[in-house]
C-alpha cells in the first residue's frame, strides 16, 4: 500500500479538516483505530503546525469512539516514523490501540516493548 487516500468512503468512521479516522484492518485488539492525514504526510514530522494541534482533538475524538463500543481499560498512542522505525506506508497515521485488563500478563514497558529487551526497567 503506497498510502491510504483510496480507502473506501464507507470505511471512514470519521473526518475533519485535517485527519479520518478507520478501524485497523489487523487489529492488535478490538476498537484499534487509525487517524490518517487527509494529505499524504510522510510522518507526525511532516505535519503541518495545524496539523500537528489537531491531531490532539483528533485523537480525543477518537478515544470516544472506541469508548462507545468497547469498555477499554487504557490505551497506546503510536506513530512509527521512517523505515527503522517499522513504518511500512508513508502517508502519515497514528494508531489508538485500546488495551484490556488482562490482555497480556505483564503489561509494564507498554510502548518500550517495540526492541523486548528494553520493555524490562
Amino acid at each position: 500500500m503506497k498510502d491510504f487516500l483510496s480507502t473506501p468512503k464507507h470505511n471512514i468512521i470519521y473526518t475533519n479538516d485535517y485527519f479520518f479516522i478507520i478501524e485497523d484492518a489487523f487489529p492488535v485488539s478490538p476498537g484499534h483505530l487509525l487517524i490518517i492525514s487527509n494529505i499524504v504526510r510522510a510522518d507526525y514530522f511532516s505535519l503541518t503546525d495545524k496539523e500537528k494541534h489537531s491531531l490532539v482533538d483528533t485523537i480525543e475524538v477518537a478515544k470516544s469512539l472506541v469508548l462507545k463500543k468497547y469498555t477499554a481499560d487504557g490505551f497506546n498512542i503510536g506513530m512509527n516514523c521512517g523505515e527503522t522505525a517499522g513504518q511500512t506506508v508513508f502517508h502519515f497515521h497514528c494508531h489508538l490501540i485500546p488495551r484490556y485488563k488482562g490482555d497480556m500478563e505483564n503489561p509494564r514497558g507498554g510502548v518500550r516493548y517495540c526492541i523486548p529487551e528494553k520493555g524490562n526497567y
